[in-house]
């Protein structure tokens, strides 16, 4: 298989030097995104053919290095395997696509002992993997590595073995625009270096694996570079997205003025942290018979509700255990503040944390667009339903990022020839906002999405937020710079998010309707493609 067959122009726009004579290059596979779910696929695609991985900042940097949790996996044979998928269609609402859920912790095992076997520290206690436990969970399942840092090992593992690959090449700094169209399907995309330039990559197949978009929201627990760029990106090429109104707003977040809203890991909960309201009394037993073990969009509502009426603690005072050296990364940020979970309530509040949707794929990573594949955050199998269970996201982006990168190699040697491409990011305003414009214009759509569109919701809302990005749509930032494109992004991420929640008129997982209160009789997926949305039945 040979990339540097495949050349095909990219359409010119007149009068923009920078779009008449883009940098190009040609590969076999095309990874957008240098998460889990990103450097799992390159591993697979490189027995075939060559891998360009682009990532929009140092490699180190994504949703997968943040995770703090753990990653849940059943290790304990066929009974525990049955036991995470009834914990995974449980948490999901309903709404779980049984197929995908089953392969999730069927292969999950056999993910998780390659990790193993490149290296992945995860902790043990007496030579043994150590195993806890998070909410909505039945049993102990949860691998973790430096105590809160699983994400980042995992993160190094998979770095430390990609780099070792010749056919990998690894581009950081590199922010996507759009894709390349070829006759209905996808041929590459457009990208945005560090030195500013555009650089055209021409590839069998695209592998979307971007991360998530929590930057759609002034409070969120994601880094700066969850804005949705891929979503958007497959979004505008014509691609299918789904469930777009399930965003998990993890209920423990660091509340406190002036501070990031860093997160508290559910894994806390797990080892038997309380929360209490402003009186210090415990209440999740009003909400949800598992306490704090209760799923999260049940924890965070309830935690939105106390607070009305002053802040909520996680307390852990009780626990009598060497917390310091269980959740040391979590406890360095707590010493910035003068805090320790031995010894101080911690202030917390919910915050935007992960989204069930995303590009509408099959298990094995296709979209609706051939050529174009995606996995991890960014898509949307159905495997985490309305309400994704704890610790299921890392264990999704090694599944899936796997499973599409079996579908890309099988695929691509039944492509047609390529003869003529072209993308749409020459469509994008010309000229250049300034960069402190540009900041208060996301801060604007941000704030708004808050308010309006965030953890609880109703129709004058959602309609309030449908007029507010009517109007940020006429002042969209111009140019092409990263925090340009980022914008132009955060609205199609917005606009997704609003117009599925205005759509869905009930309340099931993390979306949840004031006007709305109740579940619908039948568990139906949206979809939306090029402005139309429509609700499917969940298989």
């Amino acid at each position: 298989m040979r990339g540097e067959d495949l050349v095909v122009p990219i359409n010119e726009a007149p009068g923009d030097h920078l779009v008449r004579d883009p940098t190009s290059q040609h590969v076999d596979f095309l990874v957008i995104g240098a998460g889990i779910a990103g450097l799992s696929a390159a591993i697979r695609l490189a027995r075939t053919g060559s891998v360009l991985v682009v990532t929009k900042e140092e490699l180190a940097e994504s949703n997968t290095a943040y995770a703090q949790g753990g990653i849940a996996v059943a290790m304990g044979g066929e009974d525990d395997v049955a036991l995470h998928l009834e914990d995974t269609v449980a948490a999901g609402d309903g709404l779980v696509n049984a197929e995908a859920a089953q392969v999730l912790v069927e292969e999950g095992p056999r993910r998780v002992q390659e990790l193993l076997d490149w290296g992945t520290a995860f902790d043990r206690e007496d030579g043994q993997l150590m195993l806890t436990r998070e909410g909505a969970h039945s049993r102990s399942r949860i691998l973790h590595a430096n105590g809160d840092a699983t994400g980042k090992e995992i993160a190094v593992s998979l770095l430390r073995h990609v780099r070792s690959l010749p056919n990998v090449r690894l581009l950081e700094w590199t922010t996507g625009i759009d894709l390349i169209l070829n006759s209905g399907r996808v041929a590459g995309a457009t990208l945005l270096d560090g030195e500013g330039g555009i650089l055209a990559v021409y590839a069998l197949a695209v592998l979307i694996a971007s991360g998530g978009a929590g930057q759609v929201y002034s409070d969120t627990t994601n880094p700066a570079v969850a804005t949705g760029d891929g979503i958007a990106m497959a979004y505008r090429a014509g691609a299918a997205v789904s469930d777009m109104e399930f965003y998990q707003f993890h209920p423990t977040a660091f509340s406190q003025t002036n501070a990031p809203r860093f997160l508290m890991s559910e894994a806390l909960r797990g080892e038997g942290a309380y929360l209490v309201n402003s009186t210090g009394e415990r209440f999740m037993q009003r909400y949800h018979p598992l306490l704090e073990l209760a799923p999260r969009d049940v924890v965070a509502r309830a935690i939105t509700v106390e607070s009305m009426d002053g802040p909520v603690y996680l307390d852990m005072r009780h626990v009598g255990k060497d917390l310091q050296a269980r959740f040391p990364g979590i406890s360095r940020f707590l010493a910035q503040y003068h805090l320790a979970l031995n010894r101080d309530l911690i202030p917390v509040r919910p915050a935007a944390h992960y989204l069930m949707g995303g590009i509408f794929t099959d298990i094995h990573g296709r979209t609706s667009i051939p050529g174009l594949y995606a996995a991890g955050e960014a898509a949307c199998t159905g495997v985490h339903g309305a309400n994704r269970l704890a610790s299921n996201s890392l264990l999704e982006g090694l599944v899936f990022g796997a499973l599409a990168a079996d579908a890309m190699t099988s695929d691509s040697t039944r492509i047609p020839s390529l003869k003529q491409a072209h993308s749409s990011f020459a469509a994008m305003p010309q000229g250049a906002t300034p960069e402190t414009d540009i900041e208060r214009w996301i801060d604007d759509l941000r704030i708004n999405m808050w308010k309006y569109a965030g953890l609880l919701r109703d129709a004058n809302g959602l309609e309030a937020m449908q007029r507010a990005l009517d109007a940020l749509a006429a002042t969209m930032p111009r140019g092409f710079t990263r925090r340009a494109i980022e914008a132009r992004n955060l609205h199609a991420i917005a606009t997704l998010i609003t117009v599925s929640a205005l759509g869905r008129q009930e309340s099931r997982g993390a979306h949840y309707r004031n006007d709305f209160p109740l579940r619908d009789e039948m568990a139906r997926h949206s979809i939306m493609r090029v402005d139309n949305l429509t609700f499917v039945p969940n298989d």
